[in-house]
């Protein structure tokens, strides 16, 4: 993927709002498709005008849209509204087109069909997925969420119809039990998961495209060979707090560029739909696993962090 990969964010989805307990049955009403649009704007130019109101101090410099449960014909019907905090669970779903039909052709990016990300509300929990899909349109994948309170579904995916675009679809899912409310972790450069070290270089600037670089080592050493994942040598969400707006982008170089050795630095090329705090994680991949490092961002401010505010990770 070239250089200089544009993203586009999703605006505002209403935050769940729980009590002591979150106890939910399986009877919870459907998701309720919010005003604007979006897609990637790595795969078309988005139409959608930017949102008011976001609640984030100034106005979005990006075309933002909705986190939609529907967009250009397309709904993402999420069979599974509610599993049980901690039990692992079958979370199912389908992509409907315009008449209802369940969608069994999909083109094939960075490998996948369809990609999955699971995150809460909280943004302390986050989970990149990939499902399987069965001949009637039906996807599925387990599940297992540590938390009870709400969680956000994103489903990103192009359908193979000629001329269709990169879409990716929300809806709300809830996990049963009783709800304990954490705070969004401190701002951070430098995250460590399981013996790595990953360091984070730029900022996210609102309206202008900007560099970031992350750094991977271990024991002191930087990682010099890391290796390919679904096609790239990393993969970068970035949610937004208070509204999960939705950011996704690739590295700036991948394996078929004739990238065949990317040191310890991966670099994005991201633009922040408006000021405010961002959850990044970073997807990367050494020595046949998965891992998966966190940030805290701002964008719009300095995001120095003291040497003690680090970030945990985990791994797939």
């Amino acid at each position: 993927m070239n250089a200089g990969l544009r993203i586009t964010a999703f605006a505002a989805a209403l935050a769940a709002t729980f009590g002591t307990a979150y106890g939910v049955g399986r009877g919870i009403d459907p998701v309720v498709e919010d005003p604007a649009p979006a897609r990637h704007a790595s795969h078309g130019e988005t139409s959608a005008k930017p949102a008011e109101g976001d609640g984030h101090g100034g106005h979005e410099t990006t075309p933002a849209g909705g986190l939609q449960i529907s967009e250009g014909g397309y709904t993402l019907d999420l069979t599974t509204s509610s599993v049980a905090a901690g039990e692992r669970a079958d979370l199912s779903f389908v992509i409907r087109d315009s008449a209802g039909r369940a969608v069994t052709a999909f083109r094939r990016e960075h490998e996948k069909e369809l990609h999955l990300i699971v995150a809460s509300r909280d943004l302390v929990t986050y989970r990149h997925l990939h499902p399987t899909r069965a001949t009637d349109g039906t996807w599925s994948i387990p599940v297992e969420l540590p938390r009870a309170g709400g969680y956000r579904v994103f489903a990103d995916f192009t359908p193979a119809k000629k001329g269709a675009e990169n879409l990716t679809l929300g809806a709300d899912l809830a996990a049963s039990g009783t709800y304990e409310p954490r705070k969004l972790p401190a701002p951070n450069t430098t995250a460590k998961v399981s013996g790595y070290e990953v360091r984070l270089d730029g900022a996210l600037t609102p309206g202008k495209a900007g560099e970031l670089k992350l750094k991977v080592s271990r024991n002191g050493r930087p990682v010099t060979n890391l290796q390919p994942y679904l096609g790239a040598y990393g993969h970068l969400v970035a949610l937004r707090s208070g509204d999960l707006a939705y950011l996704h982008v690739h590295p700036n170089g991948e394996p078929g560029d004739g990238m065949t050795n990317p040191g310890p630095e991966v670099s994005f090329t991201a633009t922040a739909p408006s000021s405010g705090t961002y959850r990044l994680f970073l997807d990367f991949k050494h020595e046949g696993e998965v891992r998966t490092a966190e940030f805290t961002v701002r964008a719009g401010a300095t995001n120095e962090a003291a040497p003690h505010e680090e970030a945990a990770g985990h791994g797939h």
